[in-house]
């Protein structure tokens, strides 16, 4: 079962990713200066189905492609969800409450997914590489990591 905290924590603990916050505190993170993962605010794209009120517990993550995007929305779980202003854009959105059903695993596959879209080539593969090497085999991705 995952938290904001686990996301917080490992989405720090990637090289150069750093954490700025919104006027109402809500988190971003960033590597280079580029945003890879996010608290979105209270948007009308993103609404209760039932109460029809905007969303303010919707997080944004970066995804490498589309088909990326695609295959988790195909997750029957129902944890990852998109709005139209997400249409063509490699990033899927999850309510915080959902993150509970994620266990800490996928949540780092997540993020580190989502960082390794905006890293620096040379610092993804550099942290690639050390991660390979941690699996003990080197012809095999990091676990979560699509070809």
């Amino acid at each position: 079962m995952a938290t904001m905290t686990d996301l917080d924590e490992l989405a720090l603990a990637l090289p150069h990713a750093t954490k700025e916050r919104d006027g109402e505190g809500r988190p971003a993170y960033k590597v280079h200066g580029k945003l890879f993962c996010l608290h979105r605010s209270r948007r009308p794209d993103a609404v209760d189905p039932e109460t029809g009120e905007r969303l303010g517990d919707v997080l944004m993550f970066r995804v490498a492609d589309l088909d990326v995007k695609e295959l988790l929305l195909s997750d029957d779980r129902g944890i990852y969800f998109t709005t139209p202003h997400f249409n063509g854009y490699p990033a899927v959105l999850v309510r915080i409450p959902e993150l509970a059903g994620l266990d800490r695993d996928e949540l780092h596959d997540l993020v580190a997914e989502a960082w390794l879209t905006r890293a620096q080539k040379r610092v993804a593969k550099a942290w690639l590489a050390e991660h390979e090497s941690l699996n003990g085999d080197a012809t095999k991705p990091p676990r979560g990591r699509r070809p």
